[in-house]
């Protein structure tokens, strides 16, 4: 399989596995819109990382796979496409890309479906679709935009240029840069750090604030108001303010 989905203490790891560079061919696309469906149905993943590997993160599109391709092709192609990085965005649960080597077209769009970032310090990152005589076409020029702002993105999107893991933090494309060697393992630890947290909770945090960006304020605070109030059905809610109660804050454990 060229993704593969690995639970371990709440967390799934989905895996891209076609080497060398993890192109994103069709096959590959639909296999991780399936995993990402299963990964939000199932109860013993509660976090999620999205991982290539120790080398690359995914260098993109399959190209030759494209070329052949076309327009009344992609025409049909084309919303299966963003539908299977929107399967990764929708996860209603916390998700990290653990970026490692180059993250690049649809690789890079991948690690924009996450909520969070973690880069190795060697990694590289970019939208390089105009290089083709084409634009990002699985989410990059409505993703990138609300992540970096929009002249940030037009510079990336317009130049194809690639940029490096310091630069990628200084613009807000990734969140944290570590040593190549410790990705996996900071990435795992920040989503099995979450797993132990209150489920529904998260999720409302999530949709709350995914929803807010895409929405005018009134929408959003609408949102959150319903989600609020909705949380005060919870177990975990009782038990969470039980336990600040009784032992302090910071202390709670959940289901």
């Amino acid at each position: 399989m060229t993704v593969n989905l690995e639970v371990a203490e709440g967390v799934g790891t989905l895996r891209l596995d076609r080497p060398p560079m993890n192109a994103l061919d069709v096959a590959t696309q639909d296999r991780l819109k399936e995993l990402a469906e299963e990964a939000t149905r199932r109860d013993d993943v509660r976090a999620v990382v999205i991982y290539g590997g120790e080398k690359v993160f995914a260098a993109g599109a399959d190209i030759k796979e494209m070329q052949a391709m076309d327009h009344t092709a992609m025409v049909l192609r084309a919303r299966a496409l963003q539908d299977s990085f929107t399967a990764v965005a929708r996860i209603p649960k916390p998700v990290v890309a653990a970026v490692t080597g180059y993250a690049l077209g649809g690789g890079c769009e991948l690690a924009l479906c996450a909520d969070y970032r973690i880069a190795a310090d060697n990694a590289k990152l970019g939208q390089p679709e105009i290089l083709l005589g084409l634009i990002p076409g699985a989410g990059g020029t409505q993703r990138l935009p609300r992540l970096v702002g929009p002249s940030k993105a037009k510079d990336l999107i317009f130049t194809g240029r690639m940029v490096k893991a310091d630069e990628a933090l200084t613009i807000g494309l990734v969140d944290r840069v570590v040593p190549a060697a410790e990705v996996y393992a900071e990435a795992h630890a920040w989503a099995a750090k979450l797993a132990q947290g209150p489920a529904i909770a998260l999720r409302a945090a999530k949709e709350s604030i995914d929803t807010g960006v895409e929405t005018d304020l009134e929408t959003g605070l609408a949102v959150e108001r319903n989600w609020f109030a909705g949380l005060f059905a919870t177990e975990d809610r009782e038990r969470g303010m039980r336990s600040f109660v009784e032992e302090g804050p910071g202390k709670a454990k959940f289901l």
